[in-house]
């Protein structure tokens, strides 16, 4: 139980460390060479579009897996293991925080910027550079993760 718990540990967080990276290293320097109104219309729309049934399993994922293996008992186990995924857990979780009371906030207030009739340019310099850091921050964070778990499974 404890191998499957960490392979879907691994996975889920391998997968969410793949979007943020892509989304890092893709989405936004594209959306970011954007015109401010088509750039706003995009995030949008992408906002409204990401938190679907299957980015949130695997977001949800990201800490329930890493932690129910941490906490179910293993024979054998290092400290070394034991370690590396109370690290993957952590970074997990501090993902979680930054995405939850930074990107969120700021994905609330570009929604409801849609009715306020405030210019595009006002309401993209209010939302991208902030949203960006903690976009990096948490890419840092799930990668993290990531490495930690991968390595737990590794030299297990």
């Amino acid at each position: 139980m404890a191998a499957l718990l960490l392979a879907l540990a691994v996975v889920s967080t391998g997968l969410y460390a793949g979007f943020m990276l892509i989304f890092q290293t893709g989405v936004m320097p594209a959306l970011a060479r954007l015109p401010d109104e088509e750039f706003v219309t995009a995030m949008r729309r992408i906002n409204e579009y990401v938190p679907r049934p299957v980015f949130l399993l695997v977001f949800l994922g990201v800490v329930v897996f890493p932690a129910a293996a941490l906490f179910v008992p293993v024979d054998g186990r290092t400290d070394a293991q034991k370690w590396l995924v109370l690290a993957g857990v952590v970074c997990a979780v501090a993902n979680h925080l930054v995405t939850v009371g930074g990107n969120v906030p700021l994905n609330s207030a570009l929604a409801a910027s849609e009715s306020g009739g405030a210019p595009a340019g006002e309401v993209r310099a209010a939302f991208e550079q902030r949203w960006n850091g903690f976009h990096r921050v948490r890419t840092l964070l799930v990668l993290g993760a990531f490495g930690a778990l991968t390595w737990s499974a590794v030299i297990g």
